[in-house]
C-alpha cells in the first residue's frame, strides 16, 4: 500500500487586512504548493483548538495577531500542550510568540538589539534620544506603538517597552526555515516598511542573524529576524517573529519563491514523519 499522506491543518486568517501586505494571497499560493505532498485543510484561528485533533500536524501561518484573540489562542496553545499535538512552528519558541520580554533579555545579555526597558528607574539605561518609542509587551504588528518625545517619558504607565528612537539608514529582514538561510529582503525607504526588494546579505549580516536563530532554538519553523541599519553601520534587532512570520514572498522572483516552498516543504515533511512514524 503506498505511504500515508500526512495531514495538516492550516491556520491562517484570509480575511485580516494588514497594511501594505495581503496575507491571503500568500497562504493560497503556499497551500496550493502544499497539497502536492499532504492532504490539507484551512481553518480560521478562532477554530483551530477545536479541529486539530484530526491531523497529524498543525501549521500556523498568516493567522493575525494574537491580540485580536487572545483567549482563543491561549486556549489552543493550552489543548495542544496538553494533547502533545505538534505544532509548526513549535510552542516552544522564546520570542514574539512568547511575548516581547525576549527583548529585555537579549538587551540584559547584551546582544546587538535596540536597547530596551520596561521600567521608570531604567531608563537612564537608555542612550539619550529626542524621540523614543513605546509600545505593549503583548504588541504585533505595530499595534499600540507610539513615538514620544523625551520629555514625556515620565508619564509612561501600563505594560510597556521603551526604546530610544534609532535614525536607522533601512530595515532588513533575513527569513529562516529550521536553521536554514533562504533569503533577505529590505526596506530602502524608512518611510516604506513593506516596499520590499532582495536584499545580498552578506557574511557579517548571516553572523548577525544566525545569532538569534541559535538563541531560540526551535529546531523546526519559519523564523524572520528584523533588524535596522544603525547610524554606526551595524544591524540591530528590531524583532524575532517564531509565531507566524509574513513572508513578502512576491518580493522575490520566481526561482527564489520556488526553492522556499522547496524548503518549507522538506521541513514540514520531516516534522509531520515524525508523528506518523510514533503513531
Amino acid at each position: 500500500m503506498p505511504a500515508a499522506r500526512p495531514r495538516l491543518l492550516y491556520v491562517t486568517d484570509l480575511a485580516y487586512q494588514a497594511r501594505g501586505r495581503r496575507y491571503c494571497d500568500e497562504d493560497v499560493h503556499l497551500t496550493s504548493r502544499l497539497r502536492e505532498r499532504f492532504d490539507l485543510a484551512l481553518c480560521h484561528p478562532l477554530d483551530a483548538a477545536a479541529l486539530m485533533d484530526g491531523f497529524d500536524a498543525v501549521v500556523v501561518r498568516n493567522s493575525g495577531p494574537v491580540l485580536g484573540y487572545q483567549h482563543a489562542y491561549d486556549a489552543f496553545r493550552a489543548r495542544a500542550l496538553a494533547t502533545g499535538a505538534r505544532v509548526y512552528n513549535p510552542l516552544t519558541g522564546k520570542a514574539d510568540m512568547a511575548g516581547k520580554q525576549y527583548l529585555l533579555d537579549l538587551t540584559a545579555a547584551g546582544f546587538p538589539v535596540i536597547p530596551t526597558v520596561d521600567r521608570a528607574e531604567d531608563l537612564p539605561l537608555l542612550p539619550p534620544a529626542e524621540r523614543y518609542v513605546v509600545k505593549p509587551k503583548l504588541g504585533a504588528d505595530s499595534l499600540g506603538l507610539r513615538i514620544v518625545p523625551a520629555g514625556r517619558l515620565g508619564a509612561l504607565a501600563g505594560d510597556v517597552l521603551v526604546q530610544p528612537c534609532v535614525d536607522f539608514a533601512y530595515e532588513v529582514s533575513f527569513y529562516f526555515v529550521d536553521d536554514d538561510f533562504q533569503y533577505a529582503l529590505y526596506a530602502p525607504d524608512p518611510a516604506r516598511r513593506w516596499e520590499l526588494r532582495p536584499y545580498p546579505a552578506t557574511a557579517a549580516d548571516l553572523e548577525f542573524a544566525r545569532r538569534f536563530i541559535d538563541w531560540n532554538d526551535l529546531g523546526y519553523g519559519i523564523q524572520r529576524v528584523d533588524a535596522c541599519r544603525a547610524p554606526d553601520g551595524g544591524l540591530l534587532l528590531v524583532e524575532l517573529e517564531d509565531l507566524n512570520p509574513y513572508l513578502s514572498l512576491d518580493a522575490l522572483p520566481e526561482e527564489a519563491v520556488d526553492a522556499f516552498v522547496a524548503a518549507f516543504t522538506a521541513s514540514l515533511s520531516r516534522f509531520a514523519q515524525e508523528t506518523l512514524s510514533t503513531a
